[in-house]
């Protein structure tokens, strides 16, 4: 059968793992669709710097990504570069070239993803975006058809492994952030600008694409609360095992009476739980059904080849479509349309709440807290203090009951003025609904 031409723009890691799939396993991909998948053509901005697999010696190769969407040699553009400027040109000129699409490009598929389906949609093409989220964990997948019988109700993720490396090694070895980060770096765990990752960004788009399929509303990123890792110290760690709990960068989703909650933020989750014990920069997603009750994905959230896999197995689901012409073919968001997203803020769901203190030692403190926060009507569960020998910047915690994120802000805006404080509190929620 006559095969199916592809054209791959971006050869980082990402790009470099495709092509390296594709010529390891040419034959596999070969016997599995009925036909052959071929590159055609590569793009890069630096090619003398890129290795290619000797397979795909034949390929063409440019450093102009328009002669990849424009060539009629090319049916499949796999857009793998990143970024929301060049990248959203090229799936909108190739898309409006008639060509499918895939991509890895969460940024872009977050901020509009929807708007590019419907011109795929109207052009009679695809647009799979597998690899956007958790890497080598065929979420979408799972989302969009094998649970779609289900009415999904909460979704928690770990999405971003390199806040989740970071914090399992502040967490086992006690050294500080910025060492572990630096360390990050060094080993390519972490970028040299670690914003999109440390501060929650990356994450916080991952988890507007997830909320989109479970859901079915169009949501923007900007809509999510969002609160990043660089506050969560060793001693966080010491006091949250006293509580037989740990700290994760968790993504949430969950459906209330109120509406969809979203939020992206360090928390802490019983050490009981599965998710407590997803390790260094692996994802894992939890999800809770109505009917199908609860179901487990976990697997390596990024890389070359993992990554590589998700687009693969996506140019092949794609080639395959063009083979067997699909004209019903399934939304890349799980649903025909989505609903306008409305957001519901994080301040009225109720949480226990960790509340992590740096102040001088003085009498009167314990005090001076608890009369604050019997002010905003929020009981106190416990206080926890490990040794230490820092007057001057002693750290304690305290445990409070369910109580609403409003009355927590509002309690903790007011510790912060206090003379005896150090730094700010930190205020973390204790997910025990995990």
């Amino acid at each position: 059968m006559t095969e199916v031409k592809l054209g791959i723009v971006g050869l980082g890691n990402v790009g470099s793992g495709t092509i390296r799939i594709l010529a390891e396993t040419s034959a596999q991909i070969e016997q599995k669709l009925g036909f052959p998948l071929r590159v055609a053509a590569v793009c890069a901005r630096n090619l003398e710097n890129k290795e290619i697999p000797a397979a795909l010696a034949g390929s063409r190769r440019t450093t102009d990504w328009r002669e990849v969407v424009n060539s009629p040699d090319v049916d499949v553009v796999a857009e793998l570069i990143g970024g929301v400027t060049t990248a959203r040109e090229i799936v909108e000129t190739a898309l409006g070239n008639g060509k499918s699409v895939v991509t890895a490009n969460k940024e872009l598929m977050a901020l509009t993803g929807p708007e590019l389906w419907d011109r795929a949609i109207q052009k009679g093409v695809n647009l799979a975006m597998e690899a956007s989220v958790a890497g080598g964990i065929p979420i979408h997948t799972v989302l969009r058809e094998g649970i779609s019988g289900d009415r999904i109700v909460a979704l928690y993720g770990i999405l971003n492994g390199t806040s989740n490396y970071i914090l399992t090694e502040v967490e086992k070895s006690g050294a500080a952030f910025d060492d572990v980060l630096a360390e990050a770096q060094r080993l390519g765990y972490a970028e040299a600008d670690p914003t999109a990752d440390v501060d929650g960004f990356d994450a916080r788009s991952k988890l507007a694409i997830l909320s989109a399929l479970a859901f079915g509303q169009r949501i923007e990123a900007r809509n999510i609360f969002t609160q990043g890792i660089r506050r969560i110290t060793p001693i966080d760690f010491q006091y949250a095992h006293t509580l037989q709990h740990t700290i994760r960068l968790v993504c949430a989703a969950r459906l209330t009476p109120e509406g969809l909650i979203l939020s992206v933020r360090p928390a802490l989750i019983p050490k009981s739980t599965i998710l407590a014990n997803v390790q260094g920069a692996y994802n894992a997603v939890w999800v809770r059904g109505k009917y199908g009750q609860d179901t487990f994905y976990y697997g390596r959230g990024a890389g070359p080849e993992p990554t590589g896999v998700a687009v693969v197995s996506d140019l092949m689901r794609v080639a395959r479509e063009i083979r067997s012409g699909s004209p019903e073919r399934v939304s890349p968001f799980a649903h025909d349309q989505l609903a306008e997203f409305r957001p519901v803020s994080v301040e009225v769901q109720k949480r226990a709440y960790y509340l992590r203190f740096q102040v001088k030692d003085q009498p009167g403190i314990i005090a001076a807290l608890a009369g604050i926060l019997a002010e905003n009507k929020i009981s106190l569960d416990a206080v926890l203090q490990l040794p230490s020998d820092n007057k001057r910047s002693l750290p304690f915690v305290i445990t409070v009951e369910p109580s609403t994120e409003k009355t927590i802000t509002d309690a903790v805006a007011a510790m912060n003025r206090l003379e005896f404080m150090v730094e700010p509190a930190l205020a973390l929620p204790m997910e025990t609904s995990l």
